[in-house]
């Protein structure tokens, strides 16, 4: 039975670390900031099993460290939460929901209307674009 639950920053990090970056210490999944993040979980039968934060400058929200088990991918449960975060930010009269996105993961977020909002951006290894989603039309 999956559930949503909002949860601490430090409940993040174990999963953080299993899908982001293995092959560094758990720290480099820490955000200077997390303790100011709302950070959500999804749960099946009291598995952890996908984590996002997300963080509010004014009207303006950015969720980060959006990360599901592999052993889960691809069943749903990545999407239950971005759908969630996405409610949330409405709820809370965001106008403007960001991410900086894997290139490899651009078409996921289309799927929930985000648009690339910039050029590539290299960090650490990988490469990114920052998308966004207007929440008010």
């Amino acid at each position: 039975m999956m559930e949503i639950r909002q949860i601490e920053a430090s409940d993040t990090w174990p999963l953080r670390h299993k899908v982001m970056w293995p092959n560094k210490p758990l720290e480099f999944v820490v955000l200077l900031n997390d303790e100011e993040g709302l950070h959500f979980g999804v749960y099946e039968k009291e598995i952890l099993v996908s984590v996002i934060s997300l963080f509010v400058n004014g009207n303006e929200g950015h969720f980060r460290k959006f990360a599901t088990d592999e052993y889960f991918q691809g069943r749903g449960f990545g999407s239950k939460l971005l759908n969630h975060v996405i409610t949330e930010a409405k709820q809370m009269q965001l106008v403007n929901l960001k991410c900086n996105a894997r290139v490899s993961a651009i078409e996921f977020y289309q799927r929930f209307g985000m648009k690339v909002a910039s050029d590539i951006i290299r960090k650490n290894g990988k490469d990114y674009v920052l998308m966004e989603l207007a929440l008010i039309n």
